[in-house]
């Protein structure tokens, strides 16, 4: 990993074809500066989701858990689902 004066590291990762061919249209179509911004965005989403599990985790934990299949009926009765 090299580390420059931008505060960015730099690192090699093998990909499937598909999905650099999908970076490469994100950047085509100006959805993202470049395949490294894309792969950078990509991150940080799947992050903020793992820390959000994380909280749910902990907040079932602190409530006894996750909900039964009464209780998930019950939310879904309750909110019309």
């Amino acid at each position: 990993m090299m580390v420059g004066m931008t505060s960015k590291a730099k690192i090699a990762v093998s990909l499937p074809p598909e999905l650099v061919e999908r970076a490469h249209q994100a950047v085509a179509q100006g959805r993202a500066s470049s395949v490294s911004a894309y792969v950078a965005d990509a991150i940080a989403q799947k992050s903020k989701l793992d820390d959000l599990a994380s909280l749910l985790d902990e907040m079932l934990a602190g409530t006894g858990g996750p909900l039964t299949a009464e209780e998930s009926a019950e939310a879904d009765r309750v909110l019309g689902r």
